[in-house]
């Protein structure tokens, strides 16, 4: 909007935290850029003399966007089970990586994508046991855990009492104390590193001994290109498919590439980018794999095939 890069009111240097909060709580770029959108909307909609009335419209403006994903969440269920195959959250490069392998500074308005802050609560790990949360668990443990808001404002989010929202989030935090913490990203570098290798070499011996047996591995091409509709599971299993993926797509490039925060590899042909994949370690073998193929999703890499 126009509007809010000529703001007077100080709401314009809301937008980056805005975005922030609605990717953490959509998995979306989009999705968060058209929440925040909405607010700024509502926000100018109002008679100035509304507006002055507003003690802090920092808070106003999270509030309201925060309804807004909690509406988006609640109509997202029905959309992901009309989705072709598994629907993951959109991956994130890392600005300063991306420029610095371009020999080029970005000019310009900064993409959505670059406003958002590479940190644990952005990995692709992180944001799938998001997805398992229902939406008020979601909102009330992304809003206090991640962002310090207390439960007070955070009622008044989700239409329920402060007592309530605590609930919500202590559920929430089950679910993720569930989830292994990740290694360290030198650690996980130095497998994805060797995976790269492997993959590249099409050694699907190298590859079974960096998978763990039980690994499983999530492809999201959202019916737009050719990407496995189920999950793959066993480590010998996704080492196979692999390796028939890199078969089938001959002068395939792959590049060691921060994804959302993490170490990751990024797959180019033609200069095009057509799989951001992103892993979980545990104990120096992969037991997760989360590729995302969707071009929908994959906008925000568009620069690293320049």
């Amino acid at each position: 909007m126009g509007t809010v890069g000529t703001s007077t009111d100080g709401t314009a240097g809301e937008r980056r935290r805005l975005i922030n909060v609605a990717y953490r709580l959509l998995g979306s770029v989009t999705e968060a850029e058209d929440a925040v959108q909405e607010a700024y909307a509502r926000w100018y909609g109002l008679p100035r003399s509304r507006r002055e009335e507003i003690v802090s419209p920092g808070a106003w403006l999270t509030t309201v966007t925060g309804r807004v994903c909690l509406d988006v969440l609640g109509s997202a269920r029905a959309r992901r089970e009309r989705y072709v195959g598994a629907w993951l959250p959109e991956p994130l490069p890392d600005r300063t990586e991306r420029d610095h392998a371009d020999g080029a500074e970005l000019t310009g308005p900064a993409d959505p994508a670059d406003q958002i802050v590479l940190d644990e609560s952005v990995t692709m790990a992180f944001l799938v046991v998001l997805e398992s949360m229902t939406p008020a668990e979601r909102v009330a443990f992304v809003l206090h855990d991640v962002f310090r808001y207390p439960f007070a404002e955070i009622a008044d989010v989700l239409g329920r009492t402060p007592a309530a929202c605590k609930q919500l989030a202590a559920s929430a935090r089950r679910r993720v104390s569930l989830a292994r913490a990740p290694v360290t990203a030198t650690g996980q570098a130095d497998v994805v590193r060797r995976v790269k290798e492997a993959w590249q070499t099409k050694d699907i011996a190298a590859l079974v001994a960096l998978l763990d047996p039980a690994a499983v591995m999530t492809a999201d091409g959202g019916g737009v290109v050719g990407a496995a509709l189920h999950p793959v599971e066993g480590g010998a299993r996704i080492a196979r498919y692999m390796a028939a993926m890199a078969d089938r797509a001959p002068g395939l490039e792959l590049l060691e590439r921060s994804v959302s925060g993490a170490p990751g590899l990024v797959a180019r042909r033609a200069g095009v980018v057509v799989t951001v994949a992103s892993f979980d370690v545990s104990d120096g073998r992969v037991t997760r794999i989360w590729a995302v193929r969707n071009p929908e999703k994959l906008r925000p890499w568009a620069r690293e095939g320049n």
